[in-house]
This record gives structure tokens, sequence and C-alpha cells, in this order.
């Protein structure tokens, strides 16, 4: 099974976040608290990271570097959700070793198109949406 690791510090988008990928079939661990974050992605092994980027206790950019330094998770994809960024941020935010950016709020079709590009949901849920 796929599996996603979500670290989102409002409980609203964590729970539309889990909620959209557990229909379409994926695993999710989700982790409200970024100091766990790190922690959290050595246990689950995942497939993808959704990581917000404006976190109350560490930047969602700080612990973007600190998974990257771990030779598992180097190539593991992070794709990073945020809000009001402007370009050059979002230029920034791709630099720092994530995959790809999504806006908050998301737009759904968008956000299923860029997951299933870095982790194809499981095939009895493709087959039913």
């Amino acid at each position: 099974m796929v599996k996603i690791v979500i670290v989102e510090d409002n409980e609203m988008n964590m729970r539309l976040f889990s909620d959209l990928l557990q229909v379409r079939g994926y695993r999710v661990a989700e982790c409200l608290d970024a100091t766990k974050a790190v922690a959290l992605v050595r246990k689950e092994k995942p497939d993808l990271i959704l990581m917000d980027i404006q976190l109350p206790e560490i930047s969602g950019l700080t612990l973007i570097e600190r998974i990257r330094r771990l030779p598992a998770f180097r190539k593991t994809p992070i794709v990073a959700i945020s809000a009001f960024v402007m370009p050059a941020e979002e230029r920034a935010i791709l630099n720092s070793g994530c995959d790809a950016y999504l806006s908050k709020p998301i737009d759904i079709p968008t956000f299923f198109k860029t997951i299933a590009g870095f982790a194809p949901p499981p095939a009895r849920a493709a087959a039913k949406g």
C-alpha cells in the first residue's frame, strides 16, 4: 500500500488532505506537531511526504532539509503546501528540496494529479474513481 506522511498544523486542512487521500486508497500518517515530523517519517518510511511550509514550531523548509540529510529519504518525493506565496518564494521552496508545490486553498483535481505523479493510487481505488 502507498504510504503518505502529511505534516500540517491546521486540523481542518489535515482532515481534508487525509480524507481525500484515504478515499483514493492511500495509507496516511498525520503529523500535527512539526517537532515530531522527522521521527514519524523515519517510522513510517513513506512513499511521499506532504509538507506544510508555514509551521509554528519549525519551518517546513527546515524540516525538508533535515529529512533530506537522512540517506533513506534523499529521494523520497516531498510536495510542499503553503498559502500566500510569491513567485520568488515558490522558487525558493522548490530549490529547498521539494519536488512540487501546491498552494492553499488546494484545487482538488490539481491535488490528485500532483499526488498521483509521485505516488500512483492503489489499483483498487484507482479503478473506482
